[in-house]
């Protein structure tokens, strides 16, 4: 730290010292401003008049008045430009009395706001150049009454350009601040929109492979010693399953790593040109699914590809779990217009149709459809889920085939390819 830094820390833990020594520089100023004839026939001419008792006690007063000049500024101005009249209408030599209230006017404005600096800068100005000019022992059109005038002026531009200059260094410093706090709070929100989208693939895979592991298995359970070629068969499923759920969970963890690790998985991420093997996988649980499909000649976003995927594959797990052990499935992937509509229905025909909606969040249960919204939501689409008239459950929703970016970039599907 240099010395110019170090008389800067104290002069702003010590104002009323700073004003001080301002106080007596001024005093000093003062008397010797008044032993001089400025305006003399040969020029400067010093020691030609002594100031009298009276100037020199206007001047001490005033001088003393300005260590008060932060607390109470405007009290100062107006007790100097008291002791500035009294002197300006006194006989005799005229001391700088003024320069008081120049620093106490400098003071006010560069603490005030522009309209009450400037305000009270013209009342200055008129009122000390008026009774010097109407007043005082010297003619109207001297050069001293033309300079209470203009150093009253200067010290109300000084005070107003300082109070400027301080609101601009505040204002730029506040903006500083804020920039951070918002990066900051940019970045937890950012964090929390990872962490759930990370919660949520998680969810999607485990939840789909257990339940086909769970299912199969109790299969397995009830047919090993009656039927072990099917229990064999279960058995197997259950092995798939299992692959398949690792695979998936190595992917997804794989979007973990750093960018260039080369240990990390470069299978791109399931979309509807995997529905047929994600069917198959319920079929081969026993869950009767029916699909049709109008969206041939789409190439899909990533986003859109992979959310539709997903949604079928969450909705086709609860229909598994919750929907009964005679429950059929239906899956439509159509496009209309600019949007992706994917549904999925069932009779919910079994014994445990009337539990599926504990996976429904509002009643507290999983977090599927609560998934479901979420992945919909982020690409600006829609989705329903509710149980249907004459039984069943239906989950429906609206994907935009075009989706908008953060980074303001517009994804259009090309024409030509094969979903």
């Amino acid at each position: 730290m240099t010395n110019f830094e170090r008389c800067r820390g104290w002069a702003r833990t010590h104002p009323l010292a700073v004003d001080a020594v301002l106080a007596a520089a001024a005093l000093f100023c003062m008397v010797i401003g008044s032993f001089a004839e400025p305006y003399g026939e040969h020029g400067s001419t010093w020691n030609v008049h002594a100031p009298g008792a009276l100037s020199l006690t206007l001047m001490t007063l005033g001088a003393a008045t300005l260590v008060l000049r932060r607390r109470t500024p405007w009290t100062v101005l107006a007790v100097t430009s008291a002791f500035s009249l009294v002197e300006l209408v006194s006989t005799g030599p005229r001391a700088p009395v003024v320069m008081c209230a120049v620093i106490a006017l400098y003071t006010v404005a560069a603490r005030t706001n522009r309209p009450t600096s400037w305000r009270i800068g013209l009342v200055t100005m008129a009122g000390l150049t008026g009774v010097a000019m109407l007043a005082g022992p010297l003619p109207w059109y001297a050069q001293e009454n033309i300079g209470i005038f203009a150093w009253t002026g200067m010290a109300a531009a000084a005070g107003d350009a300082v109070r400027s200059r301080r609101a601009f260094v505040d204002a730029i410093r506040e903006r500083a601040e804020r920039a951070e706090r918002t990066r900051e709070v940019e970045a937890r929100r950012r964090v929390a929109e990872e962490r759930l989208r990370i919660a949520r693939d998680l969810h999607d895979v485990v939840a789909h492979h257990i339940a086909l592991v769970n299912v199969q298995a109790g299969v397995a359970a009830h047919v090993m010693d009656k039927r072990p070629d099917q229990a064999k068969e279960a058995l197997s499923h259950v092995r798939e399953a299992s692959r398949s759920a690792l695979g998936e969970l190595r992917a997804t963890v794989g979007l973990l790593r750093q960018n260039g690790d080369p240990e990390a998985p470069t299978e791109p991420a399931p979309g509807l040109g995997r529905l047929d093997d994600l069917v198959d996988t319920f079929r081969h649980a026993g869950l009767p699914v029916e699909v049709a499909r109008g969206d041939s000649g789409l190439t899909l976003p990533a986003a859109v590809d992979l959310a539709a995927y997903r949604i079928i594959q969450e909705a086709l797990t609860n229909v598994q779990k919750h929907a009964g052990e005679h429950a059929k499935a239906e899956v439509s992937v159509v496009r209309v217009g600019p949007n992706l509509e994917v549904t999925v229905l069932d009779d919910g025909a079994g014994a445990d149709a009337a539990e599926r909606p504990a996976d429904d969040p509002e009643r507290g249960g999983g977090h599927g459809l609560l998934g479901m919204r979420e992945r919909v939501g982020a690409l600006g689409g829609r989705c329903s889920a509710g149980p249907r008239y004459g039984g069943g459950f239906r989950v429906h929703a609206i994907l935009p085939v075009t989706t908008t970016e953060q980074g303001g970039r517009e994804h259009t599907p090309a024409k030509g390819g094969t979903a």
